[in-house]
């Protein structure tokens, strides 16, 4: 079974008990979401930005603008720091110290590079599109020249990852079991409703295929 080096950048000091390096696993969290948390540095801050992404084998890529200053600050600094955290869970205990939440989280640290390659790029692209829905890069116009040109693609490599993964109920003090107050854990899942259309959709289109299973798949 593959697993990522233990290091001082990737290691989990809070709650070891909870930490996960299988490359297997780690890729799965990453595969169930879209959005990640990139930190950067400008102008000697600290800044955390959402971000789309996808994982294909042990890269991941982004994308923005030429302009964008977190693409900017990242190949400047040619590493990057991605997070990205599943809330399974909200646990309710007795006591408010031991409240907690059931959740799954990746931290993954890497080297950034730019794409240049053209078909590179543009394989990148539809990888970042069919993350959000698998297949819809079919059913949608590729970017034009214009679009291809003003938009830069980074590729992170995965050198070093880690997961953390509650999946318990509550742990309270042995002193306040026999309490009167309710505990327990609430269940928390992300869901997809129907699709809605564009009102100017063109008449006689319908929703793609691929739309349909995505959201009968996240219902």
């Amino acid at each position: 079974m593959a697993q990522y080096s233990i290091s001082a950048l990737n290691k989990v000091v809070r709650g070891p008990k909870r930490a996960n390096y299988d490359v297997i696993l780690i890729n799965k969290i990453l595969d169930d979401a879209f959005l990640c948390h990139i930190g950067y540095i400008w102008n000697n801050k600290a800044i955390v930005i959402p971000m789309a992404y996808a994982r294909k084998e042990d890269k991941i890529y982004i994308h923005g603008s030429l302009k964008n200053r977190m693409m900017l600050s990242l190949l400047e600094a040619g590493e990057a720091s991605i997070s990205v955290t599943h809330l399974d869970g909200l646990v309710l205990a007795r006591s408010a110290f031991h409240h907690s939440a059931n959740y799954r989280s990746v931290n993954v640290f890497g080297n950034v590079k730019k794409i240049i390659n053209p078909e590179e790029k543009m394989e990148a692209l539809k990888c970042i599109l069919n993350h959000m829905v698998p297949g819809h890069w079919d059913n949608v116009r590729h970017p034009n020249t214009k679009e291809f040109n003003a938009t830069l693609v980074l590729e992170i490599q995965m050198d070093m990852a880690s997961a953390k993964i509650r999946a318990e109920g509550v742990n309270d003090e042995p002193d306040d079991y026999n309490k009167p107050y309710w505990a327990g854990v609430i269940p928390m899942r992300q869901v997809a409703s129907d699709p809605i259309s564009d009102d100017d959709l063109a008449d006689g289109i319908a929703v793609p295929e691929a739309v349909i299973t995505y959201v009968r798949n996240n219902r």
